[in-house]
C-alpha cells in the first residue's frame, strides 16, 4: 500500500514562487509514474504534473513553463517547484500515482493572493 504525505503549501503573493513536497512510502517499487493533482474549490481534482520512473516529464497546458516536477528517488520524494503563481493556481495539490492508486493524503494548500 502506498501512502503519501505531502507538504510545503501556504500563502504566496502573485508572481511568488514554492516547493511542494510529497514523501512516498510503502509499495512503491510497483509504481511507474508520480504525479501531483490539485482541486480547487468546486472544481474537480486535475493532474498537472508527470513523471516517470525514467525521469519523462509532461505538464498541463496551464501550468507548463512555469512548474517543474522532479524526484529524489534516495528520500522516495517528488517535489514540485511552481514560479510565477497566479490565482488561478490556488488550491489543494496532492501527489500520487498516474493514475491514482492510493488513498488521497490530506494534501497542501496553496493560495496565491495579494
Amino acid at each position: 500500500q502506498l501512502q503519501l504525505v505531502e507538504s510545503g503549501g501556504g500563502l504566496v503573493q502573485p508572481g511568488g514562487s514554492l516547493r511542494l513536497s510529497c514523501a512516498a512510502s510503502g509499495i512503491i517499487f510497483s509504481i511507474t509514474r508520480m504525479g501531483w493533482y490539485r482541486q480547487a474549490p468546486g472544481k474537480q481534482r486535475e493532474l498537472v504534473a508527470g513523471i516517470t520512473r525514467g525521469g519523462t516529464k509532461n505538464y498541463a497546458d496551464a501550468v507548463r513553463g512555469r512548474f517543474t516536477i522532479s524526484t529524489d528517488n534516495a528520500k522516495n520524494t517528488v517535489y514540485l517547484q511552481m514560479n510565477s503563481l497566479n490565482a488561478e493556481d490556488t488550491a489543494v495539490y496532492y501527489c500520487n500515482a498516474v493514475p491514482a492508486v492510493a488513498s488521497w493524503g490530506q494534501g497542501t494548500q496553496v493560495t496565491v493572493s495579494s
